[in-house]
């Protein structure tokens, strides 16, 4: 039996030029965009990914695809080796990310084009070690907080703007009262509050925020705490001096000063209300002056809220935390709570032992 020539009856395809690679580049990149805001992924989230990756390959100088091995152990061991844990996490995440893309949609292509075979340079030798948990914030005290609006709130009748300086206070205290966070605070309408449900009413937060940057997800903020009393007096006595319309759909709760074309208020942004809580805590509470932020005061509020006994299943329903993990980090004993708590033990078991011997 003699064998017979094989012709492989493909079209042979001539190597792609520069600029051919360069375009198929930006299509990927583009698309690899695309497919992630297909997953449903936040904006913010697909925007740091690709940062990553535009900053890997400006290191680079080259197509992602091309790096190997050696080329992310000189990165991530040097160009990286001082940089915080939580950077060099999220640039290998991107970059494996990114290649599971390169493999799963255009290995075939990048193999005619350049013969190169896609995998990804980041293994189980030279991963990055760390974790991406965010930094430790304790809030401050309860009689701090207490300290800091009570000096806000005597400032309200004798400041220069009457309703901008009562709207961030109303929102600072909400942070603190049920752990909105600036974003939501922002983005809530007035219709958003439902009065009628359940014992104090309750905050339809339509755009809370997403597990890994899976993009906004709703939850229904019970408006315990106090935030009840807070919201009722301010769209009832100063919400209608930014506003005559409360009927008017899309209606922002917290208003700017800016007019949109119709004349009606526009929404206030996250920096209004944090450079306000900030001038706050420079005034009223100056050994926390720049530390006081608006997720400080979240911590705060499940803090408070345990302090008070709620238990954690229900504080993470309130933050609108997906993993029961992440709210345990919010939660932070004050000074001598664990001491305390130690002593009424020991005083429990002397009584009991006490009662033995009688």
């Amino acid at each position: 039996m003699a064998l017979a020539a094989v012709r492989d009856l493909r079209d042979v395809r001539p190597p792609a030029t520069a600029e051919e690679l360069e375009q198929f580049e930006t299509d990927v990149l583009a698309g690899f965009v695309l497919a992630r805001a297909s997953a449903g992924l936040a904006d913010g989230t697909i925007r740091r990914d690709v940062g990553h990756l535009e900053q890997m390959r400006s290191w680079f100088g080259r197509p992602l695809w091309e790096m190997e091995p050696s080329d992310a152990d000189a990165y991530f061991g040097k160009v990286l080796r001082a940089s915080p844990s939580g950077t060099r996490l999220g640039r290998s995440q991107a970059l494996t990310t990114y290649f599971l893309f390169l493999e799963l949609r255009h290995k075939v292509e990048i193999h005619r084009m350049t013969g190169r075979v896609i995998e990804c340079p980041i293994d189980e030798m030279n991963r990055p070690r760390g974790s991406k948990d965010a930094a430790l914030r304790i809030p401050p005290s309860g009689p701090e907080v207490k300290t800091l609006f009570a000096g806000w709130g005597g400032e309200l009748a004798t400041c220069r703007k009457f309703a901008p300086t009562v709207r961030n206070y109303t929102a600072s205290k909400l942070m603190s009262q049920v752990g909105l966070r600036v974003g939501e605070a922002c983005k809530l309408d007035l219709a958003d509050i439902k009065w009628d449900l359940g014992r104090f009413g309750k905050l339809h937060v339509r755009h809370g925020k997403g597990a890994r940057g899976s993009g906004p997800r709703e939850r229904m903020v019970p408006l315990i705490n106090g935030a009840d009393r807070t919201l009722r007096w301010f769209v009832e006595d100063v919400w209608g001096q930014f506003d005559d319309d409360h009927t008017r759909p899309g209606a922002p709760l917290f208003p700017s000063e800016c007019r949109c074309a119709d004349g009606s208020s526009g929404r206030v942004g996250d920096d209004a209300l944090r450079g306000g809580l900030k001038a706050a805590a420079m005034a009223h509470l100056p050994e926390w002056g720049d530390k006081l932020t608006p997720h400080v005061l979240r911590h705060f509020c499940a803090s408070t809220l345990y302090l008070g006994g709620l238990e954690l299943i229900a504080i993470q329903e309130v933050l609108g935390h997906s993993w029961i993990a992440t709210t345990m980090r919010y939660v932070h004993v004050q000074r001598t709570r664990v001491e305390d708590a130690w002593v009424a033990g020991q005083q429990r078991a002397a009584k009991r032992l006490e009662g033995l011997l009688r």
